[in-house]
């Protein structure tokens, strides 16, 4: 059970770095940098040591212990047949036991190098018996947190919460359980589902990868090119519910139970709030944040752009000179805390620069009668541009402060000089008037 791992070189992939002169391609869902094997390794064994409280030599060890039980459990799977009834490494990982329903195949288990165990039911009664579980899920007692199979034991555990073990009991035999296949363990558990819907994070869709642009009441918004209208993504768990590609470059996603979307996007690290959807003019300073590349930021050149993608054209796009990848699609463009719209694509890379596009958020939202989802106080975005004045009131001049609320048009100092506000927003510390031209004009 101690084989030396030996780690396999990988090859890092990175993202497609297009020259000028090579046609316009939508950021792809592909193009991460995959670490080197050893690299990972190393970084695996540092959790483990940190997590599991053992020496890294420890670590290593059960590391090239788990390999191996996984081949051996592999093996004897497909040996044992309808006759296995599940395996479990013991509390220190170096002890491989297999269950069996004939105990004339302990002799197979122990020729593979594992303990065997004789039990009544099989992997496939215990999975069948579980099945029944499932399919009466909804009608389970809100007092049991969940079920599973559990070898070890050769049962379906039911959790319970204190003093509702008998009913936890009643429901799963009456679920098609039998008896004396059901242990009820008392359990203090409330799982709640843990994910947050977060601009410039992550997502999947079958074998590709994008980025979340910004949160909407029920789900997000997204570049057209990440999905077609039906298609299911994970993490967070939706489906596409409606797409645009080419002509435009825009879809939404409608979330599942349980995923809650937010009026953040991921700064990488930290996160911004997202305030409103105003239109920031053309040379004012604009951010993005993608899955890949995290947080870069230009300033916008042109407006309703077309572009001629191998796909198609795809018109009324944002031209500008901040970075994006493959990867990065769909992810948030932002001036100052006002969502501007969701990347499309470019030309070039973030080492060699380029030219690079966003579709603008307001049809969007128009298009799908979509709310934005906004931070703190403010209501949900209005679908248009124009700007709607503060949430709150707000003194017309004074010291420029992080946290507070200013209108457009409102006028400030700091450093000695005078400021005029170009869009309404609430200021945050690093948002100070001489760095943040989308916001702010020398008076």
């Amino acid at each position: 059970m101690n084989r030396k791992i030996v780690a396999a070189a990988a090859a890092a992939i990175t993202g497609a770095g297009l020259v000028t002169a090579v046609a316009l391609t939508p950021s792809a869902s592909a193009g991460q940098t995959v670490p080197a094997a050893d690299q990972v390794q190393s970084e695996i064994v540092a959790a483990l040591s940190r997590d599991l409280k053992i020496s890294p030599d420890q670590a290593r060890t059960r590391l090239a212990g788990e390999q191996t039980a996984a081949r051996t459990e592999s093996a004897l799977k497909t040996r044992l047949g309808p006759s296995y009834a599940g395996s479990w490494l013991d509390a220190a990982g170096t002890t491989l036991t297999v269950a069996v329903t004939d105990a004339a195949l302990e002799g197979t288990v122990r020729a593979a190098g594992a303990t065997p165990k004789t039990v009544t039911r099989s992997a496939a009664q215990l999975d069948a018996a579980k099945l029944s579980l499932d399919t009466k899920g909804t009608s389970a007692p809100k007092s049991v947190p969940g079920w599973y199979v559990d070898a070890t034991t050769n049962s379906i555990v039911v959790l319970a919460n204190a003093g509702t073990e008998a009913t936890a009991k009643s429901w799963a035999t009456a679920s098609g359980v039998r008896a004396d296949a059901v242990r009820v363990e008392t359990s203090t558990e409330s799982p709640v589902p843990l994910i947050d819907v977060i601009g410039g994070n992550a997502y999947t869709f079958g074998s590709g990868r994008c980025s979340i642009g910004f949160s909407v009441e029920g789900g997000f918004v997204t570049a057209g090119h990440c999905g077609t209208t039906g298609t299911r993504t994970s993490n967070p768990s939706g489906t596409v519910g409606g797409s645009s590609f080419p002509g435009n470059d825009y879809a939404w996603v409608r979330v599942d139970a349980g995923n809650t979307p937010r009026g953040l996007v991921n700064r990488y690290p930290g996160t911004v709030p997202v305030a409103g959807s105003q239109e920031a003019a053309i040379g004012a300073s604009v951010c993005r944040s993608g899955s890949t590349t995290g947080w870069h930021c230009g300033t916008i050149q042109q407006k309703n752009a077309s572009v001629n993608y191998p796909q198609g054209t795809v018109s009324g796009l944002t031209r500008t000179n901040a970075c994006a990848e493959p990867g990065d699609s769909g992810g948030s463009w932002l001036a100052g805390d006002q969502a501007q719209g969701v990347t499309s694509g470019g030309s070039g890379n973030c080492s060699s620069g380029g030219t690079f596009y966003f579709q603008p958020i307001s049809e969007i939202l128009s298009v799908y009668s979509l709310r934005l989802v906004t931070s703190g106080s403010n209501p949900p975005s209005s679908t248009t541009t124009t700007p709607t004045g503060p949430t709150t009131s707000n003194p017309p001049s004074g010291t420029w402060a992080a946290g507070t609320t200013y209108a457009a048009g409102a006028t400030v100092t700091y450093n000695g000089a005078s400021y005029r506000a170009l869009q309404g927003h609430t200021a945050q510390a690093g948002w100070e008037p001489p760095n943040v031209p989308a916001l702010w004009a020398r008076s």
